[in-house]
């Protein structure tokens, strides 16, 4: 498993410190002999400043999903209108709304100038006038001083009539399902540590619950994803499973340190830093639970590339107590490592 450095001293010293872990993530250290403190390392001053520079199996998007150029697939996201208006963030949504609310009223405004003088009350040519009757037939407002005057312009006021009615039940529609559509504010530690603990090398990272709520019945998942040859000479990208010391909890309220045990049953048994990136690993994590609030369940996932797997690192302790009592949690420090 590679130099573990002065952290792991074998089992003699295993007895110097004790980890307790609650199901929330609490966590309190023990020692016999009091230790000097060590600073802290922010999570992210200790990721690659030049990652642009080196060579990337994957481009990590903002979202952490894989941006991996498919081929024979059509491109458009037009073909699936649905899933693109549920998935395009609020700003986005609400811009397109408005473009297409303009942008039809427009259309309706230039069909009602083609057909000549064929709004009472409106100035000859006048495209405003065009335009706020269009919006007006639109929403079905009806104010009665500018009206259809010709067959012309009464179909043209039926046919916008029912696409006003059409797209305000689409808006309207839309606007619920992406309301309704739970959603897990679950914060993931920007890196991954590999460390001894309880005398055996582990991998563990860090997830918060980042709503004042509970999740219920919280699963989470390790996997592993790194390239592979087979025996015929085959080229695999391959998926395994991680064993954690604990994948469930019955309320995830706080924090959580998910643990696997790099034993001989592991994938990662056996590797050093430079393995994994020659290997191109990368590590997946998926959370689901029930949101308490709206008893419907939520997803969460997170990736992390070799860059963001550090060594002989381990996450520093965020509970503190108030004089009072209470348990304090500080987020501020979540994503912080110290050396072993």
């Amino acid at each position: 498993m590679g130099r573990w450095g002065d952290g792991a001293r074998g089992s003699g010293e295993r007895g110097k410190s004790l980890l307790f872990l609650t199901a929330t993530g609490y966590e309190t250290k023990m020692d016999k002999k009091p230790r000097p403190l060590r600073p802290a390392l922010s999570g992210q001053s200790l990721l690659p400043t030049r990652r642009e520079n080196r060579k990337k199996r994957f481009d990590i998007v903002s979202n952490r999903r894989f941006d991996v150029k498919r081929i024979g697939v059509s491109h458009s996201h037009w073909r699936d209108p649905y899933h693109l208006l549920l998935t395009l963030d609020w700003p986005q949504f609400f811009l397109l709304t408005v473009v297409s609310y303009l942008a039809t009223n427009t259309l309706f405004a230039l069909l009602y100038l083609a057909g000549g003088d064929c709004i009472k009350n409106a100035r000859p040519g006048s495209f405003l006038d065009a335009f706020f009757f269009s919006v007006q037939t639109m929403a079905t407002i009806g104010y009665g001083a500018m009206y259809p005057s010709t067959d012309y312009a009464n179909l043209l006021v039926t046919l916008e009539a029912l696409i006003g009615l059409l797209g305000v039940a689409m808006t309207t529609g839309l606007m619920f399902a992406r309301f309704s559509r739970p959603t897990a504010r679950v914060l993931f530690s920007r890196v991954a540590v590999i460390a001894p603990h309880n005398g055996l090398p582990t991998l563990m990272l860090r997830v918060a619950n980042e709503r004042r709520n509970q999740i219920l019945e919280a699963q989470i998942g390790l996997s592993l994803l790194r390239d592979e040859v087979t025996t015929e000479g085959i080229f695999i990208r391959r998926f395994y499973d991680l064993k954690l010391l604990r994948s469930q909890t019955r309320t995830f309220a706080l924090s959580w340190i998910v643990m696997h045990v790099i034993d001989e049953n592991s994938p990662l048994y056996g590797m050093t830093p430079e393995l994994l990136e020659e290997a191109k690993t990368d590590i997946i994590a998926t959370l689901t639970g029930i949101d308490e609030t709206v008893s419907q369940t939520v997803h969460a996932r997170h990736y992390y590339i070799t860059d963001e797997i550090l060594w002989n690192m381990h996450f520093v302790d965020i509970f503190s107590h108030k004089p009072d009592g209470r348990r304090v949690l500080d987020l501020t420090r979540f994503h912080d490592v110290t050396p072993i």
